[in-house]
């Protein structure tokens, strides 16, 4: 599939990954404009983390499942997917909305070698089951996933790892990046449950 290069670009405070669904709310006139462009023109729109001072250079495609919702003053509910990593050469602001020359980014071809799938779904389920008290509902990842994006994409982790995560061009990398993430971060949501039920157990937590 040949990819244009140069798409309309929305910055929000979120980091998208490749096949994993986005539900959109679009309320703001210029957003109202690129997402129907895009629905007639058949086109993707990039998402970028936005920031205080700008937007993120890397971020991922878009593509419009559905149209879940209109509205009569025009706004709309949108259920969208990741599809393609890029990053940004060149930003326009010709437009009411932002559009940027990108390049796509593909992963690095990896040899068959150790991967990590379960130890990583195992402290994903530890992780979920401390934070919603009840086992998650993934046995692995759909075929072309990847299982780390797809295992961030299940937890509240901060979004600039998230971001660190999609810059990240390796499969195996970015499993082990997880995997030393979720290590250090399981013993702090156990400590931090530990705390809550003490508090809710007497009434009252320890000063």
């Amino acid at each position: 599939m040949t990819r244009p290069a140069r798409i309309p670009i929305f910055p929000l405070e979120v980091v998208l990954y490749p096949g994993i669904p986005l539900p959109l709310h679009i309320f703001e006139e210029r957003y109202k404009l690129m997402v129907q462009e895009c629905l007639e023109q058949r086109r993707e729109f990039g998402v970028v983390l936005a920031r205080e001072d700008g937007v993120e250079a890397v971020g991922c495609t878009a593509t419009i499942l559905q149209v879940v919702k209109q509205y009569p003053d025009g706004r709309m509910d949108i259920l969208t997917t990741g599809q393609v990593p890029f990053q940004m050469t060149d930003v326009f602001d010709e437009k009411p909305y932002l559009e940027a020359s990108v390049e796509y980014l593909e992963d690095e071809s990896e040899p068959e070698g150790p991967s990590l799938p379960q130890r990583l779904l195992k402290l994903y389920e530890q992780c979920y089951a401390v934070l919603h008290g009840r086992a998650p509902q993934m046995d692995g990842a759909p075929p072309g996933i990847s299982l780390a994006f797809l295992i961030a994409s299940e937890l509240p982790l901060e979004l600039d790892y998230k971001q660190e995560l999609l810059e990240i061009r390796s499969e195996a990398e970015r499993q082990e990046n997880l995997r030393e993430k979720m290590e250090t971060w399981l013993p702090e949501l156990e400590q931090l449950d530990r705390m809550k039920r003490r508090a809710g157990g007497n009434g009252h937590g320890r000063h």
